[in-house]
């Protein structure tokens, strides 16, 4: 049975939400405000709905703080959304946002497929070593010379995609139809910021050279320096 964490600041939204998702089989949990939020991740959800706007600590923040802990999906709940918070949110750790308000049923589809993707077993049980860099796609977990590197989820997914791919060119429009969906509440500009996000992390082992860019086009996996 999958876990969902609802969190928001309208006790009614989180009635509403409580009672649809336990008369579709799941198991949720709430909290009311940010703080609480953080105290309920024990509980290791399945997925998180997130509220953007509440008191004491906003859904941003909450998000940044849990999101290197955390795999899980996180979708956003917010009244209104721009470009810009989008991309913020995004950047932050968010896989989804959800406007209000919304049809519960086109929710419950969205947390499902959600659900989906996350839990398909596309590459089970397979490690790659790319020059000192190492990547467990089973664990979802990346290491250089036995130290962690600490990706959130959606830029494992992208360095998941581009490895298992080596060499071949994606462009931002395609890895965020494949890894956000063509359904996602968003556009593709928030890859190049996950991509950023990537190299920097990597550049700190002096391993960022695998993701390169391919001006004009995209992004390419490169399996060493010689490549």
């Amino acid at each position: 049975m999958y876990k969902i964490l609802i969190v928001d600041d309208e006790p009614d939204v989180v009635s509403l939400l409580k009672d649809y998702f336990e008369l579709g089989g799941y198991e949720t949990y709430t909290a009311c405000d940010g703080e609480e939020a953080l105290e309920r991740i024990r509980i290791k959800p399945d997925l998180i709905l997130l509220d953007v706007n509440m008191p004491r600590m906003d859904g941003l923040s909450v998000c940044q703080r849990i999101r290197d802990h955390v795999s899980c999906p996180i979708l956003f709940l917010t009244a209104k959304v721009e470009d810009s918070d989008k991309i913020r949110g995004f950047a932050a750790g968010g896989d989804d946002y959800i406007v209000k308000p919304f049809s519960i049923d086109e929710l419950g589809a969205r947390v499902a497929a959600h659900l989906r993707r996350e839990h398909r077993n596309t590459s089970e049980g397979s490690i790659c070593f790319w020059g000192r860099l190492v990547l467990d796609y089973s664990a979802k977990s990346a290491s250089v010379e036995g130290a962690e590197v600490v990706f959130t989820k959606k830029e494992f997914e992208i360095l998941e995609l581009l490895s298992l791919n080596c060499g071949q060119v994606f462009d931002k429009e395609r890895i965020y139809e494949k890894l956000w969906g063509y359904d996602a509440e968003g556009d593709s500009s928030v890859v190049a910021e996950h991509i950023r996000r990537i190299r920097a992390k990597l550049k700190t082992w002096g391993e960022e050279y695998h993701v390169g860019t391919v001006w004009g086009i995209g992004y390419k996996w490169i399996k060493d320096q010689k490549t």
